[in-house]
């Protein structure tokens, strides 16, 4: 019996065998050597192993160890989103959100990000949520709420981000200007400046927490300068209100 025989699981050792190749592709790939990569992923893609079809289609994707190609992508990413892999479903519902490689489709996006989230990935539970409160209707937000606050579970920081915005706003919840500042502190800690810029505008406001301008301001001033637009509309009223001798 060959090896593509037990990576298909017709003895015992298949597991192992595909976890050890993996692995070594793993390490390959770390290493910026995408094309030893590839060639370790190729017969366990070939055998049927999703989470080896979505890694040569986001390799196809993104032109790692191979020229761009959105074709092989969408053909590599609807292999393993097909096989149940929720990282293919989340990138191949990457291209239909961006209409790479195939016609732009929310509705496919949403459906496909929903089979990942539904298993788990918090990277899908994320965009979900934010695409179910960006452009959902107001009786998506329960939704909205429930996949920011399983992202947020699992570490994103995005999500925790969001769910202070949802509690400030009342989008989908009784408004709560505390939660909301305890979510941005927690989502600036993980490392989302556009939490740290809207901790600074609650910190400014007095939102949910006591009011302190220079506090405010260094806040802002930090989101700002790690790339949060969200900071600059505050910045001009936090040095106003900041005393000559806080200066």
């Amino acid at each position: 019996m060959g090896w593509l025989d037990r990576l298909r699981g017709r003895n015992g050792a298949g597991a192992a065998d595909i976890g050890a190749v993996m692995a070594r592709a793993a390490e390959a790939a770390e290493r910026g050597d995408h094309r030893t990569a590839l060639a370790l992923w190729g017969p366990l893609a070939q055998a049927g192993v999703g989470r080896a079809q979505n890694n040569i289609g986001a390799c196809f994707a993104e032109g790692l160890g191979v020229a761009r190609d959105f074709a092989l992508a969408l053909r590599w990413l609807s292999l393993a989103a097909e096989n149940g892999d929720p990282v293919g479903q989340r990138n191949l519902a990457a291209l239909h959100f961006r209409g790479d490689g195939v016609a732009q489709s929310d509705t496919e996006a949403m459906r496909l990000y929903r089979l990942a989230a539904e298993q788990g990935d918090a990277p899908a539970q994320d965009m979900l949520s934010w695409m179910l409160l960006e452009g959902g209707a107001p009786g998506d937000r329960p939704e909205a709420l429930h996949w920011a606050q399983a992202a947020a579970q699992a570490g994103v920081a995005t999500s925790m981000t969001r769910l202070g915005m949802m509690f400030h706003d009342a989008l989908g919840v009784e408004r709560d200007p505390a939660v909301a500042a305890d979510w941005w502190r927690r989502g600036m800690a993980a490392g989302d400046p556009d939490a740290e810029a809207m901790l600074g505008a609650a910190t400014l406001l007095g939102q949910g927490l006591a009011p302190d301008a220079r506090h405010a301001l260094d806040l802002l001033l930090a989101a700002e300068s790690k790339g949060s637009r969200l900071a600059a509309p505050f910045i001009k009223a936090a040095r106003a209100a900041v005393s000559p001798a806080e200066a």
